[in-house]
């Protein structure tokens, strides 16, 4: 039976706030049946920042991988081709509804789709968490935290920064009490959710007593459950 790739969602943190920090980019190159993986990063939803893009290669370089990326705002390349010869793609943060319109513009949404049903590693922050699943809690509006609808790879809402902004976990405990999602995943800054073939494998942890939480509406109660998983 043929499998779909892997997919690790991170609720914050790494390389965008500290490129010397690489235990969460490490676990990800792990991953790679390929000792020498090559890793794509995709700066879209953050309109393709030079200091974010300057982390990366900070981060990457020093370890055992060939790193590129990928501006869609300049010259763009054949997708086709550089998606193809990825073993990983890394997905960073920022504007995560403007991203996938860019996205579905070039049809890249296809094309990385694609690359995960041939196995490949996706991985990502923030934006380049909640993009995988069916809908993610977004501040891609100044005005408040929504729920928008996403590339659907793998099923479920999620929610990155649950401890890091003071918003969100109010905002997810409104939402499934006023019924509007059933349930959510909610990563802190500093952990992850690894999934394998569309399930579920393991949370991460890479900050200090950093968590992932399934919430989940009971008898009318919001309940976090923690995920259970490891720490790197």
């Amino acid at each position: 039976m043929k499998k779909n790739g892997q997919i690790i969602a991170i609720g914050g943190g790494g390389f965008g706030r500290n490129p010397h920090h690489n235990a969460i980019e490490k676990y990800i190159l792990d991953q790679s049946a390929n000792e020498t993986p090559n890793i794509c990063f995709i700066p879209t939803a953050s309109a393709e920042n030079s200091q974010y893009i300057v982390n990366y290669y900070s981060a990457f370089s020093k370890l055992n991988c060939n790193p590129i990326h990928l501006s869609l705002f300049t010259r763009t390349p054949n997708l086709t081709s550089l998606i193809n010869k990825q073993d990983i793609i890394y997905v960073g943060g920022g504007n995560t509804k403007s991203m996938l319109a860019v996205w579905k513009e070039w049809k890249l949404d296809k094309l990385i789709h694609k690359a995960y049903s041939k196995g490949k590693i996706l991985a990502g922050v923030s934006a380049g968490s909640i993009c995988w699943f069916e809908k993610g809690i977004t501040d891609s509006w100044a005005s408040n935290l929504n729920i928008m609808d996403c590339l659907s790879f793998i099923k479920g809402t999620s929610c990155p920064h649950y401890n890091g902004e003071v918003d969100r976990k109010p905002t997810v405990h409104n939402f499934i009490n006023d019924n509007i999602i059933d349930e959510c995943y909610a990563s802190e800054d500093g952990s992850a959710l690894h999934f394998k073939n569309d399930k579920l494998f393991q949370s991460i942890s890479f900050y200090k007593n950093a968590k992932s939480y399934k919430i989940t509406n009971q008898n009318g109660k919001v309940m976090e459950k923690i995920i259970k998983g490891i720490t790197i």
